[in-house]
């Protein structure tokens, strides 16, 4: 791009994480643009489903964020933009109630509200996933210890989930 007074602002992603459920089209924070929230954008593609009927709490686990948190579940059917085009499985509170997604919605996340696990299931057609943190960084703090003994062993949590910007 030719530099403008304006360019510096028009940010590409340059694919530097791939998400597994899909292609990754932005994933920018403070470290990006000064100033700037966490904001995380991928498809979600037929295929990458994570339903396993024998471990319900599979997927990311019960965690918080120490700053509100935006879930952006968005159809891509332009003669029907409300049907998500799939269901995803998002479970909020400390009891972990269960809520099935299938249409167009954004989910409101209190700071250090418990939620997740979080994982799209049936994907008929690819749909948009968009994650806003409102804070300049990513925060994260597990729950794990609220799913079943079984889950929690099943999982190498050391390797995938880890506690961010928690002391």
């Amino acid at each position: 791009m030719v530099e403008t007074k304006y360019g510096k602002y028009i940010y590409k992603y340059d694919s530097e994480f791939q998400h597994p459920l899909g292609p990754m089209l932005a994933r920018m924070d403070n470290n990006t643009f000064q100033g700037c929230q966490f904001y995380m954008v991928h498809w979600i593609m037929p295929g990458t489903d994570t339903h396993f009927e024998d471990r319900p709490y599979a997927g990311h686990p019960p965690h918080i964020h120490r700053d509100a948190e935006l879930l952006f579940h968005i159809g891509t059917d332009p003669d029907n933009p409300m049907d998500l085009g799939g269901e995803a499985i998002l479970y909020l509170g400390p009891e972990l109630e269960k809520h099935v997604i299938s249409e167009t919605c954004v989910v409101w996340i209190p700071p250090n509200f418990i939620h997740a696990p979080w994982r799209p299931i049936n994907t008929k057609r690819p749909w948009i996933f968009i994650e806003v943190n409102q804070g300049p960084l990513h925060t994260e703090k597990s729950f794990r210890q609220l799913l079943p003994k079984e889950e929690r062993e099943s999982t190498d949590w050391a390797n995938r989930w880890k506690d961010e910007g928690y002391d």
